[in-house]
């Protein structure tokens, strides 16, 4: 310290006093008591750093060699003082640091759903209110499917309301289990155990498949209609508690079940359905499942009525046809396709594609009905292609001895493609099931679309001809 200085309060004090004062108020401050000593000696040291900088006693690039630290820039030390304060106060606080079990609270069934509804279907926006209709649609469509029921219709009703019915067996009404409530209640008023990616002939719409009493938790209101047996059945629902007993209101000639729900405006807001978007789900549906009818009608705007039916009987073809639509002129006019069984992978590989003029790619993956990123079965395709596609070129002397193979990019080229695979037992890679991982499906998807792709190729040479040419060409001008 220079002659010129003045000595300041806090400089004047021996360091023996200062963790005196230290330790005082650590113990009124709860802190550990081997911890005051040093944490007032270090306060004494920034303190009389910020004492320096306030006097002008010391310039704003300074050394404290007394202590055997150099500090170069003053506002460090605003900084670390602040964080001295928390260590000293409520960071070690005992009271503060207290856990224990008293502070977890526990939530369970609808309570949990409606606290944390993002994490069961996805948002609280529009995208949320579809993931809504698509748990209450999965089992009516899972019905149909199964070979049960004829259709699936879903209604946008003028009160905000969404209806779900189908013409299948209907709900179970007698005691589920040892549950002591009906199937049908167990069904709006329980989370489905085991929620995961079914078999081949099961399809999962919702965010998880977590079931339909997520859609009950998080509506206002919600009713359920079951037809079975020549009788009628009714129960009324809230907020995932069940309001009215399982009445039955009258006979009925045929089966099926109808469920009718409102979405919580406290929860999702102003927030409203797309039909756009529910429309392009559902025909995603139809399309991937020959047979399967889903129709959807808007009926919320008076005058303004939509609707739309879904059902495709040619499958994967149908789907490359959509995806072609309104696009450049097709290099051939047929959609090559098949089907096929394959017990080596438990499970069944379909698929469509057709090159067209430009030079965009479509190739769009499933599994199970479910949209993927990617996965064994996408890479088997393209390998398939790539192989049936240069044998033949080879076949035929189209490509040189010295050209190299054509390989997957190079076939892609406008193309547009659906592969779908139904699993007994898909194996998904990551949480939202973007990629699918079943080894075996690669080799066996691979073998059957060479094995496809190659007699197509062979029983059409004029359109394999026009296909080869352009794929070839395109790879000699890169």
């Amino acid at each position: 310290m220079s002659a010129a200085a003045k000595p300041t309060d806090m400089e004047s004090r021996t360091d023996a006093q200062i963790n005196e004062i230290g330790d005082l108020g650590a113990a009124e401050n709860g802190v550990v008591r081997g911890f005051a000593g040093p944490v007032a000696a270090i306060r004494r040291r920034f303190a009389l750093g910020i004492d320096r900088l306030q006097t002008g006693s010391h310039p704003p690039v300074c050394a404290l060699e007394k202590h055997g630290l150099t500090w170069r820039f003053p506002w460090i030390l605003l900084g670390l003082g602040v964080l001295l304060d928390r260590i000293g106060g409520d960071i070690m606080s005992e009271e503060a640091s207290k856990y224990d079990a008293s502070q977890i609270q526990v939530l369970e069934g609808w309570e949990a759903i409606r606290k944390r509804p993002g994490m069961y279907i996805g948002s609280t926006g529009e995208r949320g209110l579809r993931h809504l209709v698509f748990e209450v649609a999965e089992r009516a469509v899972n019905e149909v499917l199964a070979g049960h029921a004829s259709c699936v219709d879903i209604t946008l009703t003028s009160d905000s309301g969404v209806c779900v019915a189908d013409d299948g067996r209907g709900v179970r009404i007698d005691e589920a289990g040892d549950t002591g409530i009906s199937g049908l209640e167990a069904l709006l008023t329980r989370m489905q155990t085991g929620a995961g990616p079914g078999g081949r002939h099961d399809v999962t719409l919702g965010f998880c498949g977590v079931g339909p009493f997520v859609v009950n938790a998080l509506s206002s209101r919600m009713t359920a209609e079951v037809r079975r047996g020549g009788a009628r059945w009714v129960q009324e629902y809230a907020r995932g508690v069940t309001v009215t007993p399982l009445t039955e209101a009258g006979t009925s000639t045929g089966s099926g079940t109808t469920i009718t729900f409102w979405p919580d405006a406290g929860i999702f807001g102003t927030a409203e359905y797309s039909f756009d978007g529910l429309a392009g789900r559902f025909r995603e549906l139809a399309l991937l499942n020959q047979g399967l009818e889903i129709s959807l009608t808007d009926q919320r705007r008076p005058g303004e009525a939509r609707s739309a039916r879904f059902r495709y009987p040619d499958g994967a073809r149908d789907f490359v046809a959509v995806l072609d639509e309104q696009k450049e002129e097709p290099v051939h006019s047929h959609i090559i396709g098949f089907e096929r069984e394959e017990p080596r992978m438990a499970g069944t590989v379909e698929v469509a594609l057709r090159w067209h003029a430009s030079h965009d790619e479509r190739v769009r993956s499933f599994a199970n009905s479910r949209p993927t990123d990617g996965g064994t079965h996408e890479r088997g395709f393209r390998d398939g292609v790539a192989a049936a596609v240069t044998a033949y070129a080879r076949e035929r002397r189209l490509l040189t001895a010295t050209d190299p193979d054509l390989d997957a990019d190079r076939i892609s080229d406008g193309l547009t493609a659906v592969v779908s695979v139904k699993l007994d037992h898909p194996e998904f890679e990551g949480s939202t099931r973007g990629w699918l991982g079943n080894a075996a499906v690669r080799t066996c998807v691979e073998q059957a679309v060479q094995e496809h792709l190659g007699r197509w190729l062979g029983g059409h040479p004029e359109q394999a001809a026009a296909v080869i040419d352009r794929i070839i060409q395109g790879a000699r001008r890169d």
